[in-house]
């Protein structure tokens, strides 16, 4: 082989290397540990969002069996767990066995809505036993100690997103540790006066492009270019810790995911 051919097979080999790495929509396991100085004992959370109806193995085996390996006390379902173009039936298969499973709460998200079926979904996954959360609050007990979650309907739900979240800033205030899941990150000027400890989003799908060390995303849904929420864990100013997962999405999407591999995420709390 002349030296000519090796360079060309060699830089052949890097471009496939690097073109897998880029492209790679294995499930990735995102860990973060949170301090709370309202909990008294340890909690382990898992955040599930955006699946939009994809597949993770036969019967979603991949995703389940990572959540039956990391042990959470219970799962935040955060919001286009269903889509408005795949069918359903992954989704639901999923709902169906993780409620056997561990303790689960739901809000909606976009896509549900655009759906036109939210109302349906949101009946359905309520008769699996699921709570879905539309501008209330429940309380759990995890880990021997209660844990107030509260939700919130995506906005695309109209008015009554502003009447939730109405009746979420009036409602009894407790000294448990609260929650928010909502599905949008960028609304957090919303969540701000919710009084919360932890607010859980999904939504941006990690900014479906990144370059590692150096971008965060380049473009996430009604945040636009390099979004300022696309994933990670942010602290805010008013103590609040504020967790936006990259998501599940993998063949919904249109534009391909980009260093951005599909996410579950976990969450240690720990008592501060």
């Amino acid at each position: 082989m002349t030296r000519r051919k090796r360079r060309c097979l060699a830089l052949g080999l890097v471009t496939a290397a690097v073109l897998c790495s880029a492209l790679d929509v294995r499930l990735a396991i995102r860990r973060y540990d949170v301090p709370l100085a309202s909990l008294e004992a340890p909690v382990r959370l898992a955040l599930v969002t955006d699946l939009h109806s994809c597949r993770y193995g036969e019967d979603q085996r991949v995703l389940l069996d990572a959540l039956v390996a990391e042990e959470p006390d219970a799962l935040l379902l955060g919001g286009d767990i269903v889509d408005d173009e795949l069918p359903t039936e992954p989704a639901f298969q999923f709902l169906e066995e993780a409620v056997r499973r561990w303790p689960c709460v739901y809000v909606t998200g976009n896509h549900e809505f655009r759906s036109g079926q939210a109302e349906a979904f949101c009946a359905r996954i309520a008769e699996l036993g699921i709570p879905v959360l539309r501008g209330t609050q429940i309380t759990l007990e995890l880990n021997g100690q209660p844990v107030d979650l509260l939700g919130l309907d995506d906005p695309t739900v109209g008015s009554a997103y502003s009447r939730q979240l109405t009746e979420l800033k009036i409602r009894p205030r407790t000294s448990h540790t609260a929650i928010l899941l909502a599905h949008r990150p960028e609304r957090y000027a919303d969540y701000a006066a919710l009084d919360c400890d932890l607010i859980l989003n999904g939504h941006a799908h990690g900014g479906q492009w990144r370059i590692p060390f150096l971008l965060n995303g380049l473009l996430a849904p009604n945040q636009g270019f390099f979004p300022a929420y696309a994933g990670g864990m942010y602290q805010r100013d008013g103590g609040e810790v504020q967790v936006v997962s990259r998501g599940l999405a993998r063949e919904s999407t249109r534009i391909p995911r980009i260093w951005n591999r599909p996410e579950l995420v976990i969450l240690q709390l720990t008592p501060a």
